[in-house]
């Protein structure tokens, strides 16, 4: 009898170590991350051109946390909202060329939740590995329909792919969907909670937009064009009403369902507006400092309302500093569901917070950082966050209770608060980097769990490692089987004659290709099982360049 795996043994451990439900049923989860969308896209939070009359509802029938805070750019935030751990101990340190793929040993809030017995669905984006092991199927969702990579179009979807009629991932098969995609995601996320409405629920609904491109039907673009507001903020606007157009249903469709009561909905965003000045231009911000990829506070301090009517009272606000971090241990209170001792977490409850109970709730410092690369630099791009303070690469101190748009370093007043935040960052730096260091997790080949195995662009490495036509990169790989492969490697049209290769491990193969070659086959391939890189060129002229997509096709 084959040994269970860990994430077998898990599943049934926690599932006997969970606490017992209350004495009515578990509360549903909906929880609603968006992509792209800045704190000061609402209409609720001062936007003079934007409506969102259905986002506006949670905070006036929930509670709103103000000072709610993600990391700088997308996989982080959603690697640490999954685990309740900071990004850098996933494995999650960027957005592409596979550093967005988070360890499979992790264990997500899907994987706790279903161990509970509650029954678990994603619609949307991922972006935290596109193959077997880390797919979202693999962690925990136990029906998916996502897209790949970390946006429709981008180098890891199919070519060609669109907003519209995209083709998607629907429980590991790709699928082609006819419409829009946030209505395809909203759709889909509807029909699981119909479907599921007679047993607990969590429903994880993560739409692209309104990240870019900036692709929405017309109708959704004219009101914005006819305020005068230019082209690029106009579609960004439209896209975010789309989404609040299909928030609205879904809210309407849990009342309707008579599930309203007993269903946590939780909003938030993952990170704030995209940078490209095109995409800024008259895009109102709430007078924050910075855009995505920055620590400053209009790019990781973003909206985040919680909506429970059986247990929080509705309209109030919650000032306290909280992050992606915190909603798993909260979710995990609020729901009665117990975290495997053996996964740890850096956030904390807010549940007493949610409630208003009376105490105390000790100030904390919550830590920020991303740049591009395969690990963090020491003080670059970087915040140490307190109730009041705010330290930026180490050397910036903002005091946020009197400077909320950050316009005043205050850090000549206050270095004993500089030095006190800078060990308090080289503590948790230290710390989060000896979680297991930052070797990328690797893609198995030769399971039957994925079978083939397609490798894009979104997760391979390498100095040369780009999105580019003269890119070149590397897979980092598990050869689970030894047997025999089909290998087929795709890439845009030769435009002279060369020679291609593969290379993995100790296999080498080589072939000529003619000018307008799009993709060449090796039918009969024995790869020996072990860790490996996969390593395919084009060479042609004196440029040496890298595919697009490679297929192994586990034969035997």
């Amino acid at each position: 009898m084959k040994p269970a795996t860990r994430r077998e043994f898990l599943g049934a451990t926690a599932s006997l170590a969970a606490a017992p439900p209350p004495a009515s049923r578990r509360p549903n989860v909906i929880l609603i991350i968006t992509d792209d969308h800045d704190y000061g896209d609402l209409s609720c939070h001062g936007n003079p051109h934007l409506r969102t009359p259905n986002l506006d509802r949670l905070p006036k029938e929930g509670v709103e946390l103000t000072r709610f805070h993600v990391s700088p750019v997308c996989a982080p935030t959603r690697s640490s909202l999954m685990t309740g751990r900071y990004n850098y101990r996933t494995g999650v340190t960027d957005t592409y060329l596979g550093r967005a793929m988070m360890h499979p040993e992790e264990v997500t809030m899907a994987e706790m939740f279903s161990s509970a017995g509650y029954r678990t669905g994603i619609f949307g984006k991922w972006h935290l590995g596109d193959n077997y092991p880390m797919r979202a199927m693999d962690q925990g969702f136990q029906e998916c329909l996502v897209h790949n990579g970390g946006g429709i179009g981008q180098p890891s979807d199919p070519p060609g792919n669109r907003y519209f009629d995209p083709i998607l991932q629907h429980n590991g098969r790709e699928e082609k969907h006819l419409g829009y995609c946030t209505d395809i995601f909203g759709n889909a996320a509807m029909a699981f909670i119909e479907q599921n409405r007679s047993r607990p629920f969590l429903a994880y609904l993560a739409p692209n937009a309104p990240h870019t491109p900036l692709e929405i039907a017309d109708e959704w673009v004219v009101p914005y064009r006819q305020m005068g507001l230019p082209v690029p903020t106009a579609k960004v606007y439209g896209m975010i009403a789309n989404i609040d157009f299909n928030v609205g249903r879904l809210l309407d469709r849990v009342r309707a369902l008579g599930l309203e009561r007993d269903t946590i909905v939780i909003f938030l965003t993952d990170n704030g507006a995209q940078a490209d000045p095109t995409l800024t231009e008259q895009r109102y911000n709430a007078g924050y400092r910075g855009r995505k990829g920055t620590v400053y506070e209009g790019g990781i301090h973003v909206p985040c309302f919680v909506r429970w009517p059986q247990q929080l009272q509705a309209g109030r606000k919650v000032d306290r500093i909280a992050a992606h971090i915190d909603l798993l241990p909260t979710l995990l209170e609020a729901c009665g569901v117990a975290k495997p001792a053996d996964a740890p977490v850096d956030g904390k409850s807010l549940m007493p917070l949610l409630k208003g109970e009376p105490g105390d709730w000790p100030d904390r410092t919550l830590f920020f950082q991303w740049h591009r690369g395969d690990e963090p630099v020491p003080f670059r791009s970087c915040a140490a966050l307190t109730q009041q303070f705010k330290l930026v690469d180490g050397k910036e101190l903002y005091d946020l209770a009197a400077d909320p748009g950050e316009g005043n370093d205050v850090s000549a007043r206050h270095p004993d608060v500089v030095a006190r935040l800078r060990k308090a960052y080289e503590d948790w730096l230290r710390d989060v980097s000896s979680t297991r260091g930052y070797d990328p997790p690797r893609i198995h080949i030769g399971t039957g769990h994925e079978n083939p195995v397609t490798l894009t662009r979104q997760d391979w490495r390498g100095p040369r490692a780009g999105w580019t036509p003269d890119s070149l990169g590397h897979w980092e790989v598990n050869v689970i089987r030894t047997a025999k492969y089909e290998i087929t490697l795709r890439f845009a049209a030769v435009p002279q004659a060369g020679e291609i290769q593969f290379r993995l491990g100790s296999v080498t193969l080589k072939q000529p290709v003619e000018r307008g070659l799009t993709a060449c086959r090796w039918g009969d391939v024995t790869l020996e099982a072990g860790k490996a890189q996969v390593e395919p060129c084009l060479e042609f002229g004196e440029k040496t360049v890298g595919v697009d997509y490679v297929d192994i096709r586990l034969k035997s």
